[in-house]
């Protein structure tokens, strides 16, 4: 790979481990505020609402400007969004500008791949940049929570610079500080970050045309009898794990006394699993064979619901890992079949923006819900019952919906999949 790749990928990684650890640190602070145990859900709200809202836009403005450049103001975006929360204004709005930063984030940065490497060398990119991404999750999950313990708080709160007034005065703060250190550090790689030559493009003139255009897309990949179906379950998938990580946070704290700092930790064992689960899948499942992978997603609600029953940190750990490694086992291959019927149909940019705005718009949904159940003085145990009988139910409606496709259009969805095997060779 060129010297430029790495540059990019570095800046990747220490974004995306900002990005997860400041979500455990903004938990913290919180907490610290003695917000309602409902409240801090919404951290995960506010995040993607940008997300959802911007969908059809944020794409142009990243072939507006050089993709490094569209970075670099993202990362700036975020560090404002830290300094907001040390300044003492609201959590929620604080984080609400990370998330725009998130946003315009996204395509600049699978864009610049498509624009700086050969064809040829595509698929090792992506494996290197889903690579990072999850071990940044992993990493910067954990990474939140080592920086609220009170034992490395603590010595952190110690040291103070001479003649520096800074008013961080608490672990939460010390973290968000931290954290805004990192942005700074993915921003300073997006400036050494190669230009492409790739000419640029003027913002669309008609932002309701450009609203209209999506809206078509929207509607192309939801009639698709194999997008339909793929986009189903990664907008399920997404909606979940956004939710499983507050309710791992109360469950810990209910069934095994855990604090933020330790339940962190438990939140990067369930990445970890579906890390294991996503190398598995791309090593034994071929892209035509995607939908055969819905039951298991049926099957990790089921083991979510088992969660009740543990009160052993050598049970719990084993059952998140089995969580996750699940949904990263049915996860990959259909998000892998989704991007290949996005490709044919609008073209890989289009296809990530509608696939973004329907993720994001679950994540709203479902943890909307969740924190709706906790507000109304459900037990966290109800809740995880709920939440898992409702996975199993969605997932066992999508695979019946694949099914009477099969009956009803059987040689259309055939021939789809005949071009799906012959992608995948």
């Amino acid at each position: 790979m060129p010297a430029g790749f790495y540059t990019i990928m570095a800046a990747q990684f220490f974004s995306s481990l900002a990005d997860n650890a400041l979500l455990v640190a903004a938990i913290g602070l919180l907490m610290q505020l003695n917000s309602p145990d409902w409240l801090p859900p919404y951290l995960k709200f506010c995040f993607v609402i940008s997300y959802v809202v911007l969908a059809p836009y944020v794409g142009a403005f990243a072939d507006r400007l050089p993709k490094g450049q569209v970075m670099f103001i993202s990362n700036t975006i975020k560090v404002a969004g830290c300094l907001m929360m040390l300044a003492g204004i609201d959590p929620l709005i604080a984080y609400s500008l990370v998330g725009l930063g998130a946003a315009a984030y996204s395509p600049a940065k699978y864009g610049i791949l498509t624009e700086y490497l050969p064809h040829s060398r595509l698929v090792a990119a992506n494996g290197w940049i889903e690579g990072l991404t999850v071990s940044s999750i992993i990493l910067g999950t954990v990474l939140g929570g080592v920086l609220i313990a009170p034992k490395v708080s603590g010595v952190l709160l110690a040291l103070d610079v001479p003649y520096v007034e800074s008013g961080v005065d608490t672990p939460a703060e010390i973290a968000i500080a931290i954290i805004a250190l990192f942005y700074v550090i993915a921003a300073l790689f997006n400036l050494y970050i190669p230009r492409t030559g790739v000419a640029l493009k003027a913002l669309p003139s008609n932002p309701w045309a450009t609203l209209k255009d999506f809206s078509t897309c929207c509607v192309r990949l939801w009639r698709d009898k194999l997008g339909q179906i793929s986009l189903a379950v990664t907008t399920l998938f997404w909606g979940a794990g956004a939710t499983l990580q507050f309710i791992v946070i109360t469950w810990a704290d209910a069934a095994l006394d855990y604090d933020l700092s330790q339940a962190s930790i438990l939140q990067g064992v369930v990445a970890a699993g579906i890390a294991a689960g996503a190398v598995i899948a791309s090593m034994r499942v071929s892209l035509d064979r995607a939908v055969t992978v819905v039951p298991l997603g049926a099957a990790m609600g089921l083991i979510v619901i088992g969660m009740i029953f543990v009160r052993d940190v050598w049970i719990a750990v084993p059952l998140l890992v089995m969580i996750g490694g699940f949904a990263g086992f049915f996860v990959v291959p259909m998000n892998a079949l989704l991007q290949h019927r996005g490709h044919h149909l609008m073209g890989a940019g289009r296809s990530i923006a509608v696939q973004n705005f329907n993720e994001n718009a679950s994540i709203l949904l479902m943890i909307w819900g969740y924190s709706s159940l906790i507000k109304q003085g459900a037990s966290i145990h109800l809740a995880i019952v709920l939440f898992g009988s409702f996975i199993t139910a969605t997932m066992m409606l999508v695979r019946a919906w694949h099914r009477r496709n099969l009956r009803l259009h059987g040689e259309d969805v055939r021939e789809l999949l005949a071009v799906a095997r012959s992608a995948h060779h």
